[in-house]
């Protein structure tokens, strides 16, 4: 006989994703620059690489970064991939796609995120700027997503670069406060070898709005 523990662990793991989230993350939000400001709200000068723990293989890299060439090459979205989108300055749209895919469109770069729970990978496709995000509710009520695929691309729009190797691991959490404002923390790790001589981590924070009013969609930009 099946024990009531086990039956109700098993309808559980039947639910949806969407049926099993612990947290409501759809709709506007708009990103909040407390911090890194230099980097973030303009473009950073040719060699500032402060922060960013690059190895000297990235540096050559970075050293020559070239906006015009990556415009003329139609790559003005290299600094638009998933390990450096969420610190763009932006807007975010969020909503379910299905009952197990929750999608995160940007209106800076216009880029859309793609996250796949309940091992509901999509078949293979050449890597892209966003990748192939895995995702999945933790216990403590934190989204967790792993994003891997990638098409190499720029951490910061200057030419920091990060590799086809390249894997990003984020756990989204929300909080809401006494006035009703309600806050995403986008905690996230970088991790690779090629450039990277350490886990680059970041926090990052998005406030909620109350609708799309302000939804400025802008193409990427390479400078």
């Amino acid at each position: 006989m099946i024990s009531s523990v086990v039956l109700a662990v098993v309808l559980l793991q039947a639910q949806s994703a969407k049926a099993r989230a612990p947290i409501d993350l759809t709709g506007y939000w708009v990103s909040v620059v407390t911090q890194d400001w230099r980097w973030r709200m303009v473009t950073p000068a040719k060699g500032d690489y402060e922060s960013v723990p690059i190895t000297l293989e990235a540096k050559k890299v970075g050293d020559a970064w070239d906006p015009a060439k990556d415009e003329a090459a139609g790559e003005q979205c290299k600094s638009y991939g998933a390990p450096a989108l969420m610190a763009v300055p932006t807007r975010l749209h969020i909503t379910w796609q299905d009952e197990n895919t929750l999608k995160v469109e940007t209106d800076a770069g216009m880029q859309t995120r793609i996250f796949h729970f309940n091992n509901s990978k999509p078949p293979d496709t050449a890597p892209s700027w966003q990748g192939t995000s895995m995702a999945e509710w933790e216990k403590s009520g934190s989204l967790k997503i792993v994003t891997t695929h990638l098409r190499p691309g720029y951490l910061r729009k200057n030419g920091v670069p990060y590799s086809a190797n390249a894997a990003l691991t984020e756990y989204w959490d929300l909080t809401t406060e006494r006035n009703r404002d309600q806050w995403i923390t986008i905690t996230s790790s970088v991790d690779d070898s090629q450039y990277l001589r350490q886990p680059w981590v970041t926090a990052l924070h998005f406030k909620k709005e109350a609708d799309g009013t302000r939804w400025d969609p802008m193409p990427c930009s390479a400078r």
